[in-house]
């Protein structure tokens, strides 16, 4: 098997220790269903164009360009040799800045994850001094790094015998939780719901194993698309009912508890007496029905 390809080369920097490395995508979409777009008439796959939104030309890919919006509709154009002018150290070095512990980084500043490795044999005694003492600390170190030309603080971890990065999130990027639970209610909740929510959580207790993960999305894609370049039918799957509102909380606990399904409004009302029609009605009803009949 080749060896896969680098994303990423350059130079892990701790003080005056350097050593080179090579950094590759920890996560891949490749087993992912694909679909492209293709006519529908001829089955040939269509082909995407760069149009001018003013003129409605097609812009040839030699008359393409970045541009930044300084105004509406007013573009200042940026070459592609300005922008490798902005050379800063860490455009070839991941540079160790600081130790943090390591339950400090809020999970929402986790970006992408990256697998390091030394580059070829010369390296690999500084980037082991550099891996092994780090796994004496249960601190993560915080470093800086260019991906697609952009600056990243990466986060680096020993796993196995290499290092784990994980880029991070600028705080402009992470949205404020405020905005979006500050409207929340805080109703008043009786303390025996609480202990039967505690007992549910506790049933359903367990470790985290992404080998139990099914992509059952992914699973249902492929069968179809097995089906059809089969020729075979493809059958439509019946919606599943959406369950009613539930009419008490308490009941829907203690059913969660049982292992049951949670009582709706329907479950409910099936429960419910029936309440007695009045004779009068019923005779007047069945009157009309023997008049009607005569």
């Amino acid at each position: 098997m080749a060896p896969p390809r680098a994303y990423w080369k350059g130079s892990l920097k701790l003080s005056l220790v350097t050593c080179p490395v090579v950094l590759y995508p920890a996560s891949t979409t490749v087993e992912k269903t694909r679909f492209h777009m293709i006519n529908r008439e001829t089955g040939n796959r269509l082909k995407q164009q760069m149009i001018d939104s003013e003129t409605g030309d097609v812009v040839e890919k030699d008359q393409k360009a970045r541009g930044y919006e300084i105004s509406k509709g007013e573009y200042i154009e940026i070459e592609k040799e300005e922008l490798e002018a902005v050379q800063i150290e860490s455009n070839h070095t991941i540079d160790i800045d600081s130790f943090v512990p390591r339950d400090e980084i809020d999970r929402r500043y986790l970006n992408h994850p990256y697998y390091i490795a030394p580059d070829g044999k010369a390296g690999a005694d500084a980037f082991a001094v550099i891996r092994d003492a780090m796994k004496d600390q249960d601190r993560v170190a915080l470093a800086r790094i260019v991906l697609t030309n952009r600056e990243h603080v990466i986060a680096l971890e020993p796993l196995g015998k290499g290092l784990l990065g994980t880029t991070l999130r600028y705080p402009y990027e992470v949205r404020d939780e405020t905005d979006y639970f500050d409207d929340i209610k805080s109703p008043k909740i009786a303390k025996d719901m609480i202990e039967l929510a505690t007992h549910i959580l506790d049933s359903k207790a367990s470790h985290f194993d992404p080998g139990k993960f099914k992509d059952e999305y992914e699973a249902a894609l492929k069968t179809l698309v097995k089906r059809k370049a089969a020729g075979k039918p493809v059958k439509a799957v019946a919606k599943e009912e959406k369950p009613d509102n539930v009419i008490n909380l308490m009941d829907a606990l203690k059913a969660s508890l049982k292992g049951g399904k949670t009582p709706t409004k329907r479950a409910v009302a099936a429960r419910r007496p029936t309440a007695r029609k009045r004779p009068g009605k019923k005779v007047r009803h069945s009157a009309a029905r023997h008049r009607k009949a005569s």
